[in-house]
């Protein structure tokens, strides 16, 4: 029966994964509807900031932020990645760093330099393994993404546009697409282009309006400040669309973890029950055979 013993304890062990991956199931399914609330309020702000800069981008103004504009050669680049500061999300943290390796391993074959700002332990852990010249980071994040802990490691990156150590600067996250799926992608943060600053315009058929203002004191410092918070606005709602699609791809990953568990415990059991059969059908056999040496 040691056999038996044996099998009883897996089951029992299994049993006791299947209780942990059913209640972090629950959590994350959660922490999720909390994830996509959070990602829906950041909308409207990004919305408008975005219609905003757009407008101050096409106003008659002799001033043109640096932002706005394309540089002649390309060679060096700035990467933002976006990841989970855990695992256990399935492919979700994976697929968006295959992106990003693909994407390296372009640019390096081009002649062109690489620098990475990473938010997340999983992709700072990542970059850090393949030798990446890493120059900022933010782990630890938690739940609630606070715009004032992402500030020092986005104000590097775009300290290094505007001092020219960039020519371009991308960012990398995964796009909440349905509790189901999760896009990795790839977006071209800076130089800021005109199709995405008018990417709401074009989407309603509106006409791009040729707006002008009046600057106090001057045009400047006002449009300094709108591109800055523009593309905080942009990193911000990347890392709530990433973190909406961990939460949906961990309860995902949790469900099938809890799943294949119920499968194993059925597997076991019924190869504990043949066990056991077997075990009582030898006994039986050695009683009927003693009695019938007697």
């Amino acid at each position: 029966m040691a056999g038996s013993r044996e099998i009883r304890n897996k089951i029992k062990s299994v049993k006791n994964t299947q209780k942990i991956t059913r209640a972090m199931e629950m959590v994350a399914a959660s922490k999720m509807r909390k994830a996509q609330d959070r990602m829906k309020k950041a909308r409207p702000y990004g919305e408008k900031i975005r219609n905003v800069a757009a407008h101050m981008s096409g106003a008659n103004t002799e001033y043109r932020h640096p932002f706005l504009i394309e540089r002649n050669t390309v060679k060096r680049i700035g990467i933002i990645v976006v990841t989970s500061d855990k695992g256990l999300c399935g492919g979700l943290n994976t697929n968006v760093l295959r992106k990003v390796v693909g994407e390296m391993k372009a640019w390096e074959a081009d002649g062109e330099e690489l620098e990475v700002s990473c938010i997340g332990n999983k992709g700072l852990g990542f970059m850090s393994r393949i030798n990446a010249n890493v120059i900022s980071q933010v782990i630890g994040l938690g739940d609630k993404p606070d715009m004032e802990r992402l500030i020092g490691a986005v104000k590097v990156v775009l300290d290094g546009y505007n001092e020219d150590r960039f020519d371009q600067v991308y960012i990398f996250y995964n796009r909440f697409i349905n509790t189901m799926k999760q896009e990795p992608v790839m977006e071209k943060l800076l130089p800021l282009s005109d199709e995405k600053m008018h990417e709401g315009d074009q989407q309603n058929d509106q006409p791009k309006a040729a707006w002008d203002y009046i600057y106090e004191p001057e045009a400047k410092p006002v449009i300094d400040d709108i591109m800055v918070r523009y593309v905080e606005a942009l990193i911000y709602q990347a890392l709530t669309e990433n973190m909406a699609s961990e939460q949906s791809a961990r309860m995902v990953a949790m469900k099938a973890a809890s799943d294949n568990a119920s499968s194993v415990i059925d597997e076991l059991t019924l190869i504990y029950n043949k066990s056991r059969q077997a075990a009582i059908t030898k006994e039986l056999s050695e009683i009927v055979g003693g009695a019938a040496a007697v």
